[in-house]
């Protein structure tokens, strides 16, 4: 049984990738990671953790040619995003945090 997250917990997370690349590095990997094996509303409800704490919905609605509140459904609970949207929005995530995701042999 998956458990709601609570505000506070939310948003000691956020505050977390603001201060620490590392943590915001591993946690984005994480979340793709997710996706990769299957969990993909766990891995949605990271990035979208992941997307406020680091480039938000308005700067990344402006990167991708997407509209903010069509991004937020995307990575919110019922959302599905198609392959195009999606891979853009890690195009610009990488872009944004220097982060490079590859996938291991």
């Amino acid at each position: 049984m998956k458990m709601a997250l609570t505000r506070s917990f939310k948003e000691t997370v956020q505050a977390h990738v603001r201060k620490d690349p590392k943590f915001a590095e591993a946690l984005f990997k994480e979340a793709i990671d997710l996706m990769l094996n299957g969990d993909v509303d766990t891995g949605k409800e990271i990035l979208r953790d992941y997307i406020n704490a680091t480039i938000g919905f308005q700067k990344l609605a402006k990167r991708t040619a997407l509209k903010p509140e069509s991004l937020m459904r995307m990575f919110g609970p019922g959302g599905n995003p198609t392959t195009k949207n999606l891979f853009s929005v890690v195009k610009q995530l990488q872009h944004n945090t220097g982060v490079k995701l590859q996938l291991a042999r």
